[in-house]
């Protein structure tokens, strides 16, 4: 049998037809053209994820928060009500453990803006290149521990006779022990370096000229830190805040560790899905955190701040 081999140009069979010269190059010159569908290409899959992931997960949270659980069998029923919805909102208890919430998170995110500015000004403008990077590592580090470690660790600096006890003694103060104090120090310190990054990020855009300017105009520092350098900043402070504000909302393993008997939303959450076994009331109190922050998510955007991140 003679062996026919195909000559270039040839037409090849029809089960293994290759994919026409021509329409792959309009193809791809239709990528080249187009920046947006090579953006939409780019994009499909992790938008997809996230649809997937987050805004269905929402969806089936706002559902699950519409049923009831049978008070005979303790499963969950799907009949439709809002009755747990009605409850956290008009009870009472439940608004003054959302009060103290969004109290804790508030202070969380006020103490370390007061902490975060003056050290993420040194590492930026006062710092020599190489300290800059140590002291980067330095404030980087918190976060390669556990969160359960430096929970803990705080537990222990917080208990009676215990570090921050032996340290305070000689000038009069005590510890403010496993109390809402406790929570908002421990807060403070395990969601710092969240503040501190941004922050330092923001100081890294003001130019070394725009400060000596206004020095050579004889504005002092503290006028010159809050005249020229915090309009800046906003924008950077603001994406902190979002951190601090919204992982302190939703916190609750904090608050059983160092809090005592102080209770957040998260802990009441925690509380009907284990030893309750009440998932639709759980997500009814879920709902409120989440509420809060599109709030404030709202009112940071009407302001413009974040079009300048």
């Amino acid at each position: 049998m003679a062996l026919q081999i195909s000559q270039p140009g040839a037409d090849p069979g029809p089960g293994n037809a290759p994919v026409p010269r021509a329409k792959r190059n309009s193809f791809s010159a239709l990528l080249n053209r187009s920046p947006n569908i090579r953006l939409a290409g780019l994009l499909a899959a992790p938008a997809g994820w996230l649809v997937l992931v987050c805004i269905a997960a929402l969806a089936a949270l706002l559902i699950t928060a519409l049923w009831t659980v049978d008070t005979f069998t303790g499963k969950v029923s799907q009949t439709w009500t809002v009755d747990n919805i009605l409850q956290v909102v008009t009870d009472p208890v439940y608004q003054t453990i959302t009060l103290r919430t969004i109290w804790i998170a508030l202070a969380v995110t006020l103490i370390d803006v007061v902490i975060a500015i003056p050290i993420s000004f040194f590492i930026a403008k006062v710092a020599t290149a190489r300290w800059q990077k140590l002291l980067v590592v330095a404030v980087l580090m918190p976060l390669w521990a556990s969160y359960l470690v430096k929970a803990y660790a705080w537990r222990n600096v917080l208990a009676e006779g215990g570090l921050l006890e032996w340290l305070g003694t000689p000038v009069g103060l005590n510890s403010p022990g496993y109390s809402e104090s406790a929570v908002i120090l421990t807060l403070a310190y395990i969601w710092l370096p969240y503040m501190i990054l941004p922050i330092h990020a923001g100081f890294e855009k003001v130019p070394d000229s725009l400060l000596e300017a206004s020095s050579d105009l004889g504005a002092k520092p503290w006028n010159t830190m809050r005249l020229v350098m915090l309009p800046i900043l906003v924008p950077s402070i603001i994406a902190g805040t979002i951190f601090t504000f919204s992982l302190s909302l939703g916190d609750y393993i904090t608050a059983q560790i160092v809090g005592g008997t102080t209770q957040m939303l998260g802990t009441v959450v925690y509380a009907n899905v284990g030893a309750a076994n009440n998932l639709p009331f759980a997500s009814a109190v879920s709902l409120i955190p989440i509420v809060i922050i599109m709030i404030y998510l709202f009112v940071v955007r009407r302001t413009g701040a974040l079009n300048n991140l």
